[in-house]
This record gives C-alpha cells, sequence and structure tokens, in this order.
C-alpha cells in the first residue's frame, strides 16, 4: 500500500487507479479507509476510488500535531492535489465529514459532490466531553484493548450489535479498532473533541450534498444530520433504518444509493 510525505504527515492510502472520475473516502474516528471496502467494491468498476488514512489512524503516521480538523482537511487537500483527481466526489463519515465540509466551503474547485454520512457541523457536545476523555487516558496508558468493549457500542447501532449473523464482522472490527496506535488514536480523539464548529461555513457548499444519517446513532443523533440539512441548499437527506454510527459498515447498500444518487446530482 503506498504511502506519501504531505503536509508534514506520512499518509498512507489506497487507490484503484485508472482515468475515470475519482471518488475519495474519508473515515471516522478509530476507524481506517478499511471501513469503505463495501463502497469501493462497488463502485470501481466505474470510478477511481481512493482511501486513505488520517495521520496518526491506520497505517499512516503518528505526528506531534496537527490533529484540528484544519489541519486534516489540508492533509485531504494535499492528498487530491498529490494525486491530480480534483474535482472528484468526497465521501466523509464521521470525523472524514467534518473534513469534507470544511473542503467544500473553503476548496470547492476540489469537488464535484460531497456525501456525509454520521456527521456533524456541530462542536463536540459538552456532555461528551469527560465521557470521551476517560476513555482516551485509558487508552492512552493502557491499551485500546482496554476500550474497545466501551466503543463497540458508541461506533455501532444495537441492530448490528445484536445480529448473531454479524459475529465474524464484529470481531474483525474490535480488532481493527485495538491494533490503531495508542498515541496518534489519542491525539485524533483530542482533536475531535476540541474542535470548532463549522455551521457557519455550510452556506457556502453549492455542490450536490448527500446526508445519511444512523437511526440508531449515539455518537452523532440524526437531528444533527437535520440541521445540516437545513442548512445546505439543496441537500438530500435519508435517515438508514436500524443503522448506528458506522453505516457504510452497517448499512452498505443503502449508503451506496445515497452516494450513487449524490453523484448523479453533479453530472
Amino acid at each position: 500500500m503506498p504511502h506519501v510525505d504531505l503536509n508534514g504527515a506520512h499518509i498512507h492510502f489506497a487507490d484503484t487507479g485508472g482515468d475515470a472520475e475519482a471518488i475519495v473516502f474519508s473515515h471516522g474516528l478509530l476507524m481506517s479507509g478499511a471501513m469503505f471496502d463495501k463502497q469501493v467494491a462497488h463502485f470501481r468498476e466505474g470510478y477511481r476510488c481512493i482511501t486513505f488514512g488520517h495521520r496518526g489512524q491506520g497505517q499512516s503516521g503518528v505526528t506531534t500535531d496537527g490533529y484540528d480538523m484544519d489541519r486534516l482537511t489540508q492533509d485531504a487537500a494535499a492528498l487530491i492535489g498529490h494525486l491530480g483527481v480534483a474535482p472528484c466526489h468526497f465521501v466523509g463519515l464521521s470525523m472524514g465529514g467534518f473534513v469534507g465540509m470544511r473542503l467544500a466551503a473553503r476548496n470547492p474547485e476540489m469537488l464535484k459532490s460531497l456525501t456525509l454520512l454520521n456527521t456533524s457541523a456541530a462542536p463536540e457536545a459538552p456532555e461528551n466531553g469527560p465521557k470521551y476523555r476517560l476513555l482516551n487516558f485509558v487508552a492512552r496508558w493502557v491499551g485500546l484493548w482496554a476500550v474497545v468493549g466501551r466503543v463497540m457500542p458508541i461506533l455501532f447501532g444495537r441492530s448490528f450489535l445484536n445480529d448473531p449473523a454479524r459475529v465474524p464482522e464484529r470481531a474483525q472490527w474490535a480488532k481493527a479498532i485495538a491494533s490503531n496506535h495508542r498515541i496518534g488514536i489519542t491525539r485524533a480523539v483530542q482533536g475531535v473533541i476540541a474542535r470548532e464548529g463549522c455551521g457557519d461555513l455550510l452556506g457556502k457548499i453549492t455542490i450536490p450534498v448527500g446526508i445519511g444519517a444512523g437511526q440508531e446513532d449515539v455518537a452523532t443523533e440524526p437531528e444533527k444530520s437535520d440541521q445540516m440539512h437545513a442548512a445546505i441548499k439543496g441537500s438530500e437527506l435519508i435517515v438508514f433504518p436500524g443503522t448506528g454510527h458506522s453505516s457504510s459498515i452497517e448499512s452498505p447498500g443503502l449508503v451506496n444509493d445515497l452516494i450513487e444518487r449524490t453523484i448523479t446530482r453533479s453530472t
């Protein structure tokens, strides 16, 4: 898998290649580009599909700083520029959505469409801070394995967690979360907790936008998507039933349909 040094970070990415229009996928906190494997499998025949890891997560390098949302947006813009795929279609889930909104508002020439999944334009709710800081402390000094049991119900909905047929998937993602670099992850978590809202940018987004919310999402309640939908002119909002915070994994077919409709509106 290739890496590239951009904007002071050693960024890992995967690229299906080709000359077709590109879809760039931006993952959520504690995850990696692998959370879009089912989207890549679906779209790769017609599009160039690119996934990447945010600094400190997945296989990307750990840096001493730069975990704020503005810097992560600059990382994404640098990667798009390096690969020469602008204007591209951008799909961002949770933290990836924080990046996508900023990118669409500040670098509109880089994107043709934007799909936002399980994300919010608001800052982190104050009541979440103590809980997330405690989990972060344990992850930093004990290890990510010690918090996986507490994190899984935040990242996944009850339908996914209680489905006997999805036991192998749950084990796969629990292992993936625990395998993250504990220093990189704790810095990334702090960046999410301390982030500023970007609601003032939403009115500047003029490309087609699709918004997907998880009916069972406890990390980013569907009401946050209602607020984005109201602020982004012409956006489409869909609530995925029986789905938590990781919709690309939990309800891949519904997510693929939303991405496809959003891309179609850009043509």
